[in-house]
């Protein structure tokens, strides 16, 4: 948690790059929002924060939050208590209008999909708070093996994705027009494949490639587990209702190490590790079925917002315009429903 705080810059500063194709309209469709964790000063991330960071050079016209457990009401119902996070975002959103940075065009919460058709009522009021923002849902089904050995360990319980009452829900986002985030890891790849053919109508992304791991017992079997990814990856792109979001593998839990070197990475360092991941997975969805995010502040633990974005952009280089425009705006816009 301390990497979260605001003396990072210091650490990130060191490495500073001019920015590649600066005039690319973004939207970035992944970070998160909260205030100073307890115990823990100069901790939040705020509009003024990601302001700095979505102004470090790149075009970043749009954003969408992305749940992250903020704000929560404490009284009340359990189902209820995830509203807390949409009224506090949508009022981080309308500052973002006053800014004259990023807006924060979008927002996706938590709510309890096992509650099955009963969930319409917790998404009935999502929207209602979240003033016209509110896209969809993201009910996290990351079920650590070995949680010790993980920075930000998920406790999802074991076999979510087969849950009939969450399956049921989930449909209920597909009637509602919403979207469903999955946060997994990689050995869950199969389950969510699974998951999204029993619910074809109800748009799923997936975040971060399904966050292959590479800490602890997992560090020894990077190339097994990149083997099995690619042929999970190619599985899951045969759903024609899934999309994947491109990031979030800059968290310690990935496994490369970056947040414990003297200096983070430059975009060619990034761009050598990890460009085989977002090729595959480019291969796989196509552009239009793809979309590149920052997953910050928590990639800020390894790398700067300027950095990854030069790097996501290096990544496609040689793509056409059209492509990158796909990758960079289009998808996240079309998914998430910005322009309605």
């Amino acid at each position: 948690m301390a990497h979260f705080l605001s003396d990072r810059q210091q650490w990130l500063d060191q490495v500073t790059e001019d920015i590649v194709d600066p005039d690319l309209a973004i939207i970035d469709p992944h970070h998160h929002l909260w205030r100073d964790r307890p115990g823990i000063p100069n901790s939040a991330y705020l509009v003024e924060q990601l302001h700095q960071d979505t102004g470090a050079g790149h075009n970043i016209e749009k954003t969408v939050f992305i749940e992250c457990g903020a704000e929560y009401r404490v009284e009340g119902p359990e189902k209820y208590q995830p509203l807390g996070e949409t009224a506090f975002v949508s009022d981080q959103a309308k500052h973002s209008e006053k800014g004259g940075g990023a807006i924060i065009a979008g927002i996706v919460g938590r709510a309890d999909l096992r509650l099955g058709d009963a969930v319409a009522d917790v998404l009935n009021q999502h929207i209602e708070i979240g003033d016209g923002r509110f896209k969809g849902i993201r009910h996290a089904g990351a079920c650590a093996e070995y949680p010790e050995a993980l920075t930000i360990p998920g406790n999802a319980p074991k076999g979510l994705f087969k849950d009939a009452g969450f399956r049921q829900g989930m449909k209920v986002l597909g009637r509602m027009d919403m979207t469903y985030d999955s946060w997994h890891y990689h050995y869950q790849n199969r389950d969510f494949a699974e998951l999204a053919i029993a619910v074809p109508d109800t748009i799923m992304v997936l975040d971060h490639f399904g966050t292959p791991l590479g800490v602890g017992p997992y560090a020894a079997h990077r190339k097994e587990i990149f083997a099995q990814w690619k042929d999970d990856i190619r599985k899951i792109s045969e759903c024609d209702n899934v999309v994947a979001k491109l990031g979030g593998l800059a968290m310690p839990d990935n496994g490369f190490g970056w947040d414990k070197h003297s200096k983070p990475p430059t975009s060619d360092e990034f761009v050598e590790a990890q460009r085989e991941w977002y090729l595959h997975t480019i291969d796989c969805f196509g552009p239009e079925r793809c979309m590149m995010e920052s997953n910050f502040p928590v990639d800020r633990q390894s790398i700067s917002y300027a950095v990854l974005y030069n790097g996501l952009k290096k990544i496609v280089a040689d793509f056409s315009a059209a492509e990158k425009q796909q990758l960079f705006y289009n998808t996240a816009e079309r998914v998430y429903r910005l322009n309605a």
